[in-house]
């Protein structure tokens, strides 16, 4: 009775009543600016870009990568922040945009997707990032990564276990961006991948960062298929 009641209310006062209580449901968490993100940025702003260089851009897993010593001879800039999403990128573009540089590998969204974003937020905060490229140093050429698997089996951090049909979603979005706007997509589950859709349990500890063995991989399959 008690529900009938509620369902004549909401139709009598019209859904525009009940229209606030979705959207508080549907809340965005589009937080990034935490104190590691801050002296990152600090960092960053002490080490200007230099024109014309390599730049790895998104969260931990960039992060950690030693790309100086992976990459030497090349000018290389890690614009790595551990947690940082889709939102935290956004915000940081324009530094990297105006140094022009000759290539940008971006790998971003598996701490979104550990938020609960839906996918298709994920997907529009890339298409934004890629219009910003395009619009402010059109000559760089940008590569879209896809989100790393996880091993759910070896995982530790809980908000992230189940979620692996989210990644392959979002892969499959930025897939078809990366064809929209002629872009190069980089498939790195043919590196990671243990054939089931499984992070290779010999390449993390955790079931989310990999070793820096796999950092090897992961630079000598961008060697073999020409992308540096």
């Amino acid at each position: 009775m008690k529900l009938k009641l509620i369902a004549t209310t909401a139709f009598i006062m019209g859904f525009s009543h009940i229209i606030p209580v979705i959207a508080q449901q549907a809340k965005i968490d589009s937080t990034y600016n935490n104190t590691y993100y801050k002296g990152r940025m600090e960092l960053f702003k002490n080490l200007p870009l230099p024109g014309k260089s390599i730049v790895f851009l998104g969260n931990s897993i960039t992060e950690r990568g030693m790309w100086h010593e992976l990459l030497p001879g090349k000018v290389i800039m890690n614009r790595g922040i551990g947690g940082d999403n889709t939102f935290g990128v956004l915000a940081r573009l324009s530094p990297i945009i105006s140094s022009k540089p000759a290539k940008v590998f971006l790998l971003i969204g598996i701490n979104d997707i550990g938020r609960g974003l839906p996918v298709d937020v994920i997907a529009k905060n890339y298409e934004r990032m890629i219009i910003q490229f395009h619009k402010g140093t059109p000559k760089t050429k940008l590569y879209l990564q896809s989100v790393l698997p996880m091993n759910d089996d070896i995982l530790t951090a809980d908000y992230l276990k189940n979620k692996g049909q989210y990644i392959v979603e979002l892969n499959r979005r930025i897939t078809f961006l990366a064809e929209k706007y002629n872009l190069t997509y980089i498939n790195l589950h043919e590196v990671f991948n243990d054939g089931t859709g499984k992070l290779k349990p010999g390449l993390t500890m955790d079931g989310i960062h990999i070793t820096p063995a796999a950092y090897v991989l992961w630079v000598n399959f961008l060697k073999r298929k020409k992308y540096l």
